[in-house]
């Protein structure tokens, strides 16, 4: 079975102003289709696979999803879908959104976008969030790495900052989106350090030759169980996503260097992911 632990929920008119949606189109060097169908999502994912749901809040961005229509899309494939509350900590009135989210809504894990949204995760004003995230387990999907949108600041899409968050929690589960790329070294090293600290390598398979360099940093460093499979839906679909690392694994290496191990690709693939996140069993 496979688990994709970076998905999203978007209503095109609904979620994203003119400025993010046209922004957007750099993702792929032209226009695409946020707007996200269950059944579209199905049609380009194995049977059985289960998914985490996120949506997004970022004001800065222009990027707002309600927890609500996250938790009512999920409510609808619940033995398939695993829905997250976003939060923009920004923003007045997050710490009700949390609570609201986790206890009213049931959702499970929390997406946060510090670039997006503008604040640096590891300033210590964010301390009753992963508090509360810690003691209640929900997993944290955190983006980190590059960005189309123009005004979100770099700077804190660096994995280091989440290196803080996990010295002072370090039983919160943290994903860091995208294997962090291009900042893929710096992300090893966290992931490295940290016991419930975890990538997922979402929308890096339509980049082949910088996505077998980072495989090779992750093969390296030893890290590949703290790889986790994600698509980043609508950006990208499961079944692409399967196969674009499967490509990869068949390149044969460079002189002097050998290849990716093909064994370890394939159970990055097909990882518990939701066990490690206690999420429950994927069984």
């Amino acid at each position: 079975m496979i688990v994709d632990v970076h998905s999203h929920l978007f209503r095109h008119s609904h979620d994203f102003d003119d400025a993010f949606r046209a922004e957007s189109a750099r993702a792929h060097a032209g226009e695409v289709d946020l707007t996200v169908r269950y059944e579209d999502y199905a049609a380009s994912a194995p049977e059985g696979t289960r998914t985490v749901v996120v949506g997004g809040k970022a004001r800065r961005s222009g990027l707002w999803v309600d927890d609500a229509a996250v938790a009512a899309y999920v409510a609808q494939h619940p033995d398939r879908l695993i829905g997250y509350l976003s939060l923009d900590p920004t923003q007045p009135g997050w710490q009700d959104e949390l609570r609201f989210g986790h206890r009213e809504l049931g959702l499970r894990g929390i997406k946060l976008m510090p670039m997006y949204a503008g604040f640096d995760p590891a300033d210590e004003a964010y301390e009753p969030l992963y508090d509360y995230a810690e003691r209640h387990g929900l997993p944290l999907l955190v983006h980190t790495g590059t960005t189309f949108v123009s005004q979100a600041p770099l700077e804190y899409a660096m994995p280091r900052h989440l290196d803080w968050v996990a010295m002072r929690h370090p039983e919160l589960r943290i994903v860091l989106a995208h294997l962090s790329h291009p900042f893929e070294g710096e992300c090893v090293a966290v992931i490295r350090k940290h016991q419930h600290v975890y990538a997922d390598i979402s929308a890096l398979h339509y980049r082949p030759f910088q996505l077998w360099h980072s495989l090779r940093l992750v093969q390296d460093y030893g890290v590949w169980d703290k790889l986790l499979f994600g698509s980043d839906y609508p950006f990208t679909t499961v079944n692409d996503s399967v196969d674009g690392l499967r490509r990869i694994a068949r390149v044969p290496g460079i002189p002097g260097l050998d290849p990716l191990d093909q064994d370890a690709v394939e159970a990055l693939i097909h990882r518990p992911s939701l066990d490690l996140l206690g999420l429950g069993t994927t069984t």
